[in-house]
């Protein structure tokens, strides 16, 4: 799945509150690693997770692969529940 960066900047402040720690728990995965899907870097209480950044317009072109492709959709369903448009 390829997304932009600017796109997937986007996606994450349109959560509502509490989100990360929802996509965490459902997807049994560590904050920490949701917050580096969504472009942090930090490695102390997550991992990096399956994603390469290229460069390009709108900060760059991320091609997500597994791991981080659920954590994206299940931070779309999210939106959907709640009638929030990122777009």
């Amino acid at each position: 799945m390829n997304i932009t960066f600017d796109e997937l900047r986007k996606l994450k402040h349109s959560l509502p509150t509490g989100s990360i720690n929802r996509i965490a728990d459902q997807l049994n995965v560590k904050n920490q690693t949701v917050r580096n899907v969504f472009g942090a870097k930090k490695t102390v209480d997550g991992q990096l997770v399956g994603w390469h950044l290229d460069p390009g317009p709108n900060g760059g072109i991320f091609n997500l692969e597994s791991e981080a492709v659920a954590v994206v959709q299940a931070a779309r369903k999210i939106l959907q529940e709640t009638e929030t448009s990122y777009v």
